[in-house]
């Protein structure tokens, strides 16, 4: 029989990085259980005969499970915003067992991140790393609630590396922007959306939020929003509620084809061309011209509409922003002030 001492020792041995930064991580981890209300889809809708006979629409309550993790020790908490998306009640379960009735304090579908609020303090919670890029082939771990199988218990604990940063998935799905990803092959399944992904360190770099998969559970291709985008879009919630996005241009745009670029002379075939622009606008008073080309703004290529809607959606009304255009095959920048939809 091994002794005390070398109990100790194998017990020691056992401790790592990824030990300490889960330790560190499961109290501020926490379950979210949603209560929302569903349409029942008829399945004679589309039936001419069926259709005439059809009463309102029918409506069901259902029940859902996903992840979060506490953000401050006054009770703010992350989640997804498809997770708690018509919710009529929100509860949220710590690994401790405490449960607690939360408000939703904003969301924001393009992202797909909410906020939530619990009265309580001095909780548990996690910091995020907003200073350093993540680096591919890093050891990162995935917490949450998989399939919702645990509501008031410790989370599940995955571990992968990040597999790369920046990744672009299909442009708009159910209208949410997934752009600038973090790609990991840490195992992120159904219920673990909204829980955080963490760094060796134990500190926030991404919110689980996507997964590839033809069977709706893990291949070792999953997504998480970065640290400072979330970072940035929470805090907007926290003070305002929502995520303005009522931003003006004026400017009416066309994506860039092989015939617009052979009739514009252009040696690529990107970019987003000016169709016009409307009088007295932003966009004009900028001077935009029609048959400018749009290459880059801030800094950023863009290479099509997708690419000009996840640039712009990260700013707000008031923002200038340098536009990089081609005219008359010369390059040159503009500074155009986001305006306000009346």
């Amino acid at each position: 029989m091994p002794s005390a001492a070398a109990d100790t020792t194998i017990e020691a041995s056992r401790q790592n990085a990824v030990t300490q930064a889960v330790e560190a991580a499961t109290p501020a981890v926490v379950s979210i259980g949603v209560r929302k209300v569903q349409r029942v889809r008829d399945p004679f809708a589309n039936d001419p005969f069926f259709r005439h006979f059809m009463q309102r629409p029918q409506y069901r309550e259902a029940r859902s499970m996903g992840s979060g993790f506490v953000m401050s020790s006054d009770g703010y908490i992350v989640t997804n915003e498809h997770v708690v998306s018509n919710a009529r009640d929100i509860k949220v379960y710590f690994p401790d067992g405490e449960t607690y009735a939360a408000e939703l304090v904003g969301s924001d579908r393009l992202t797909d991140l909410a906020l939530l609020k619990i009265k309580a303090d001095r909780l548990p919670h996690l910091t995020f790393d907003t200073d350093s890029e993540p680096i591919p082939g890093e050891w990162v771990i995935a917490l949450g609630n998989p399939f919702g199988l645990f509501e008031a218990a410790e989370p599940s604990v995955t571990v992968g590396v990040v597999s790369a940063s920046n990744r672009n998935l299909q442009s708009q799905r159910d209208g949410r922007l997934y752009r600038n990803m973090i790609q990991t092959d840490a195992a992120i399944n159904r219920g673990n959306s909204g829980g955080p992904l963490v760094n060796a360190l134990g500190e926030v770099i991404g919110v689980n939020t996507a997964i590839y998969s033809d069977s709706g559970g893990s291949v070792g291709i999953g997504f998480a929003v970065p640290a400072p985008r979330a970072v940035e879009i929470l805090e907007e919630l926290r003070t305002n509620g929502s995520v303005d996005r009522s931003h003006y241009t004026g400017l009416d745009l066309v994506e860039v084809d092989a015939r617009i670029a052979r009739a514009l002379g252009l040696s690529e075939v990107r970019g987003l061309v000016v169709r016009d622009t409307d009088p007295g606008s932003p966009a004009d008073a900028a001077g935009f011209r029609a048959y400018d080309v749009i290459l880059a703004v801030e800094g950023t290529r863009i290479d099509s509409r997708d690419d000009y809607a996840a640039r712009i959606f990260d700013f707000r009304p008031g923002d200038e922003l340098r536009f990089t255009i081609e005219r008359d095959g010369t390059r040159r920048t503009l500074a155009l002030t986001l305006g306000r939809r009346g």
